[in-house]
Formats: structure tokens, C-alpha cells, sequence
């Protein structure tokens, strides 16, 4: 991410103005409005690659303002067996992903590749005879076979107007960028109970804690618990070098500490591969960090009928939780201490992401 401050120009002020209003012409946005935040984007190639920016400005005291710039490069499209996950929850993941149809959200905070992996779910969905629509804000990843639409508020085509659109077109799966109000989350729900596949995002902790998030929005809780298949849950951390990762021996204290993180009453499906594990040293292939490339850790709640139950109860993210333990979700933190057991990221990456 690029940013351009007040801070940071403080040195040449005589061309902070210029600059954040040269960066405003290139996003196509108003240079005589300095009063309210503005968001607009740059598009450009290098060397045969399409790079967009992502712009935005915001006005601070002393009538000067931020500029923030986010760097998005046109990606490949990954397949769920590069996703990271666990036997586990890349079966019942593709498994509500095989139903034909309900909604499926992968959520996360802002950078944790929750595009990405709706991406790599529509890779596998995305077959001749299945007619997908997605509408997205940016279109990061382009698939050959999927209708891509590009919202655009300003014009009043947002998530929910392309949802509606969708709808007349006959669609099998469809994919929002995101559920961030009601009148989206709402159309979403009813799609799904009208026999199609509904995929999106939101921006919450865990699995659970989306599922409350859905029903405070105002959500029905009985068509919801109907349709909802699945919620993934994802967070992403750096990886190991591979070149100069160091093999060590954990204390009793640290086997004790993984152990109450993890979960006493399972973790004998760990034990036994704690004996070593591993901890970056950094070398010239790293930069001498340590770390090379990041993985997801995941969180994968499938639903049942005692969850459906709860969640028309509008029950507590506790007993949501507790349930979906019992029917064999691993935590986000379990997953990680699992990588980290697997030798291919440590402790205190995961401990950065995820809480106990």
C-alpha cells in the first residue's frame, strides 16, 4: 500500500497541493472538492500487466489532505488445492459448493484473500454447462465463462440493483463482492431459496460471529437458517522460509501453552508431531526475514439441522459455536497451530492473526 500524507510531504509542502491534485486528475475525481472524502481508481500497464489503484482522499485538519493508494495487480485464478486447506475443509467445502443451492460466504478482515478463495470456488463451479454471474467492486480476477459486472454506486448500480438484474438472467450461481447492507444480504437470501447458488463476503471475525452479524442486520433467521450452506472463515499469515526455516525443540511450557491454546480435549490429534518445530532465521533468498509468501489459515462452519435450529432461535455466538465444535469445525486458531505443527509457519504469526 502507498500513502501520501500531510507527514509525509512536510518537507516540500510547496508541492503537496500539486501532487494530491495531479494524483486526483489521474483518478478521475474532483480537484475543487477538499471538504469530503473522495475514492477513484488509476489503471496503467507494465510490462504486459493490467495494474489498477485504488485511490482515496480524505480532508484533515489544517485544509490539507490523504492520499491512500492501494495497488491491485490483475491476479491468476488459484484452485481450491492451493487455498491451504485441510483435508478436512477442502472436502466439506467442496461439498456445499457441489448443493445446488444456498448461500456459502467466505469472511475476513480487509486483505485476508477472501476474494481469492471465491474466486477459486467459482473455478471449480465453473463448468459449460453452469451459467455464473458475478458483480464485484473492482473486478480483481477475470475467468473465461463467468459474466463479470463492475458496480458502480455513484450511478446507483450497486450490489443489490445487480443482484435484481441477475435474477432476470437466469442465472445457476451468482456472486456479490460483498453483503454489506440489507437490502443485498436480503436478495441474496431469497435467491437462494429460489434454487440458485449465492456466494459473497463479509467483514467479520470468525464463522459464528457472521451468522449474529446476518440476523442484526434484520435478516428473517427461518429463511436464513433455510438457505445458509457454509461460512469460511479465513486469515492469512507469512510462510516459513523454506531455504532457511530452523528446526528446534519445543519446552514443556511451550507444548503446554500450544496445548490450552488448541484445546486440551483434542489435542491428541497433535501431539504426537510435536517434537520439532520450526522458527525463521533468514538468508539471502528472504531478504533476511525469514519468511517467504503468505497461507490462509481457515475456519469452515457447515450447517446442520441443530444449527439451522439456533440460528431460527437467534442463539448466542456461543452456542454456535459449541455446536459447530461438535460436528468438527476447527477454530481459526486450531487451524493455525496445525500449520504451525506442519512445520510451515510459527506461533507468533498466528498468534498475530488470530485470537485465543
Amino acid at each position: 500500500m502507498l500513502t501520501a500524507t500531510a507527514s509525509s510531504t512536510r518537507r516540500s509542502p510547496s508541492y503537496r497541493a500539486a501532487t494530491v491534485s495531479r494524483i486526483k486528475i489521474m483518478s478521475n475525481l474532483d480537484i475543487t472538492e477538499r471538504r469530503m472524502p473522495q475514492d477513484g481508481k488509476i489503471r496503467f500497464r507494465k510490462a504486459g500487466s493490467d495494474i489498477e489503484l485504488r485511490v482515496a482522499t480524505i480532508p484533515t485538519q489544517g485544509n490539507v489532505e490523504d492520499v491512500v493508494m492501494r495497488i491491485l495487480a490483475k491476479g491468476e485464478t488459484m484452485g481450491l488445492g492451493q487455498m491451504a486447506m485441510s483435508p478436512e475443509n477442502l472436502d466439506n467445502f467442496k461439498k456445499i459448493l457441489d448443493k445446488p443451492y444456498g448461500i456459502i460466504l467466505v469472511v475476513g478482515p480487509t486483505g485476508s484473500g477472501k476474494t481469492t478463495t471465491l474466486h477459486a470456488a467459482l473455478q471449480y463451479l465453473n463448468t459449460p454447462g453452469t451459467k455464473i454471474w458475478t458483480a464485484e467492486d473492482p473486478v480483481e480476477i477475470t475467468q473465461e465463462g463467468l459474466r463479470q459486472v463492475q458496480v458502480n454506486p455513484k450511478i446507483g448500480f450497486d450490489f443489490s440493483n445487480a443482484m435484481r438484474s441477475f435474477l432476470r438472467a437466469d442465472p445457476d450461481v451468482i456472486m456479490v463482492g460483498e453483503m454489506r447492507d440489507y437490502e443485498t444480504a436480503k436478495i441474496g437470501v431469497e435467491a437462494s431459496l429460489t434454487g440458485h447458488l449465492v456466494l459473497s463476503t463479509l467483514h467479520t471475525n470468525s464463522a459464528p460471529e457472521t451468522i449474529i452479524r446476518l440476523l442484526d442486520m434484520g435478516i428473517d433467521p427461518f429463511n436464513f437458517a433455510d438457505s445458509l450452506l457454509g461460512v469460511l472463515a479465513q486469515r492469512l499469515v507469512r510462510v516459513l522460509c523454506e531455504k532457511c526455516k530452523e528446526a528446534y525443540e519445543p519446552d514443556p511450557e511451550m507444548i503446554e501453552d500450544i496445548k490450552n491454546s488448541y484445546g486440551a480435549e483434542v489435542f491428541s490429534e497433535l501431539e504426537s508431531d510435536m517434537k520439532t518445530l520450526y522458527r525463521p532465521r533468514g538468508c539471502s533468498e528472504c531478504n533476511n526475514t525469514g519468511f517467504k509468501g503468505r497461507i490462509g489459515v481457515h475456519e469452515l462452519l457447515v450447517t446442520n439441522d441443530q444449527i439451522k435450529k439456533l440460528i431460527a432461535k437467534r442463539d448466542s455466538v456461543e452456542a454456535l459455536r459449541t455446536e459447530a465444535v461438535k460436528t468438527g469445525m476447527r477454530t481459526l486458531l486450531q487451524d493455525g497451530i496445525r500449520k504451525v505443527v506442519e512445520g510451515r509457519t510459527d506461533l507468533k504469526q498466528i498468534l498475530a492473526v488470530c485470537m485465543r
